[in-house]
């Protein structure tokens, strides 16, 4: 099968999407199909993938690889990328790794857009809550996680309490987690937090620290990747994941999961279902809620031991075989002569 995956983003760019679309296109090649992957990300470094890259083609270029291709895949439906498909119809698989609406939850026009085109797609959903949202029907697929990378290292002491990993942007609420620390000291409770990641509010949380007078408690590392990210995950044995927005999944949750941490996750969207029983959720910006899960791990850890229990079963429905496997599956029904009338 010749697939060509449209992606705006993809590596040097690192996020969520970005790691699901690389393996996503190393489990396609792997299990024998041939792989191009068109991204408007330009390369800052000479990195070699097993599958052709074709950076900011140009339109004739693009015109000619959906010409080649035998499955056109989008992991997110991108506007700019269905023009093609007018010239050179062929059977279109949309993942919908997210919300087709505004930061506010309201409709732009191209949103409706979106979720008008998507109905001439194949689709798949990361998560049900992802499903449900979307218009059309479709086939849900959890995301998969590196397991290559993220698993439990036993030679590192986990010895610390807290760790949060993720961009440091108002939406990922590193901040509610921060007042839900000032919280727990009025306790007499004062884990350690170290913070993974870097973004523009990483000086107003620095500030808050110092405002919360946490600073012999929190620890801010920077971004850390890969094999790096995994030791330093394994070191800690609660990964906090306090979003104020509804997460269309959550693979942090599972690369922290395979690490040996117990997950703490806001519950709204798709993220209480790549917690799965390996956690425990909150209401979205509720940090009084917060702030009691947090007490209630912290002072009972026979209950960590319980829920990481759960965690082998929890991740086989991720392995990047096993989802690659489903998404081609459904990409050989969008190949049948049937699934091409919508």
């Amino acid at each position: 099968m010749n697939i060509l995956i449209y992606s705006p983003v993809f590596y040097p760019s690192i996020g969520g999407l970005e790691t699901v679309v690389s393996i996503l296109a190393h489990e396609f090649f792997s299990q024998g199909h041939e792989v191009k992957l068109v991204s408007q990300t330009p390369a800052t470094d000479s990195k070699i993938f097993p599958f052709e890259v074709i950076r900011q083609p140009h339109p004739n270029q693009l015109l000619n690889l959906t010409h080649w291709c035998d499955i056109y895949f989008q992991p997110n439906i991108s506007l700019k990328g269905i023009w093609p498909l007018l010239i050179s119809p062929k059977p279109w698989v949309v993942a919908h790794n997210g919300w087709y609406t505004r930061t506010d939850d309201s409709l732009g026009w191209q949103d409706y857009l979106k979720h008008f085109a998507i109905r001439f797609a194949t689709g798949i959903s990361v998560s049900q809550a992802v499903a449900n949202h979307v218009s059309t029907p479709s086939t849900v697929i959890p995301n998969p996680y590196r397991e290559d990378i993220f698993y439990e290292i036993p030679e590192i002491p986990r010895d610390k309490e807290l760790v949060f990993l993720g961009r440091l942007v108002s939406d990922k609420g590193a901040d509610l987690l921060l007042d839900a620390l000032a919280n727990l000291k009025t306790l007499g409770i004062t884990p350690k937090l170290t913070i993974i990641g870097s973004g523009p509010e990483e000086s107003k949380l620095r500030q808050q620290v110092k405002d919360l007078e946490l600073l012999h408690q929190v620890d801010f590392v920077g971004v850390k990747v890969e094999h790096e990210l995994a030791k330093l995950l394994n070191a800690h044995q609660i990964l906090v994941v306090p979003s104020r927005w509804q997460e269309p999944f959550g693979v942090v949750a599972l690369e922290g999961i395979a690490c040996g941490c117990v997950v703490i996750g806001s519950e709204g969207g798709g993220l209480k279902e790549a917690i799965g029983f390996c956690g425990v959720t909150f209401p979205n910006g509720d940090v009084q809620a917060l702030t009691q899960v947090l007490s209630n791990l912290l002072t009972d850890t026979s209950k960590l031991f319980q829920y990481r229990e759960k965690a082998a079963s929890h991740l086989c429905r991720h392995r990047q075989a096993d989802v690659a496997k489903a998404y081609l599956q459904v990409f050989e029904q969008a190949i049948q002569p049937t699934s091409l009338v919508k």
